[in-house]
């Protein structure tokens, strides 16, 4: 890719993103619905590492000169060198996965001197992918998949609420993030497990702000990031700055996704709580 990305070069990345992380989710459910893996660790364990490795597989294939990070592969320092770098998540919510649940996800992200230009979530479960491209002048976002209950369009960022909806972590809730939502006035609190998952509930519609402060690496955050600022939506750290990727420590912690119209009450609100 060059150094700053045409359409068309923007296109075919897009649809790469696209194909390999639905490819990737298909052949997720394959595994859980074989029945093979009784134990749920091993479940995981192994779902885990063919994610992994048919997606590197694609992108070191596809794109030998880009960086590459994944979660399920030793880290390398060879991936701060190309000004663009995938970063990955090949099962987003191991935990959700193996006990049977609809709530995980597959991130494929791609950065450009440690910003995101686009990314691609699966959400094989229900039969969902969004993709989005948030360069400059280039934005655009779309859902596929139209089987099941959940939404078939995106939802617009501008909406008018009547009241926020949070959403939170499925299996706790730490005591800040309570203390924000009595802080802003939150109306409900809606949990869900993966990260992709979360930001997406916010593009259906389903929920107006999602805060993290502790524990994220940016194979969590940088897909749904790309997809999110697509669509329009305000995404920063906590603090209101913007994330920074292809980091020599991929831990960063933090992210925020809410509507802009909100923006400044769920800083002011998490600065209350903190």
């Amino acid at each position: 890719m060059t150094a700053t990305p045409t359409a068309e070069e923007l296109d075919t990345r897009l649809a790469f993103a696209a194909q390999i992380a639905s490819e990737a989710g298909a052949r997720l459910r394959g595994l859980r619905a074989s029945g093979r893996w009784s134990d749920e660790k091993v479940l995981g364990d192994v779902a885990d590492q063919a994610a992994d490795g048919y997606l590197q597989g694609y992108l070191r294939g596809r794109h030998p000169e880009d960086g590459l990070l994944s979660e399920e592969t030793k880290d390398s320092p060879g991936r701060l060198g190309p000004r663009y770098t995938w970063i990955v998540d090949p099962l987003d919510g191991t935990k959700e996965y193996r006990t049977d649940r609809h709530d995980w996800a597959v991130h494929v992200g791609l950065c450009h001197d440690g910003v995101p230009v686009l990314g691609a979530v699966a959400l094989p479960a229900i039969d969902r992918v969004l993709t989005g491209v948030c360069v400059a002048g280039h934005e655009r976002c779309e859902l596929r998949g139209e089987g099941g209950d959940w939404p078939r369009e995106l939802a617009p960022a501008n909406a008018a609420t009547s009241g926020l909806r949070i959403a939170v972590s499925r299996s706790h809730t730490p005591d800040w993030v309570q203390r924000f939502a009595d802080h802003i006035g939150a109306s409900e609190l809606v949990p869900s497990g993966s990260v992709g998952f979360k930001v997406s509930l916010l593009l259906f519609g389903k929920a107006d702000v999602y805060v993290h402060k502790t524990g994220l690496k940016e194979w969590d955050t940088c897909a749904p990031e790309a997809i999110a600022r697509a669509a329009g939506w305000a995404v920063h750290r906590l603090d209101g700055s913007d994330q920074r990727y292809n980091q020599p420590d991929p831990r960063n912690d933090e992210i925020l996704v809410c509507r802009p119209a909100v923006l400044e009450r769920v800083l002011a609100s998490v600065a209350a709580a903190l």
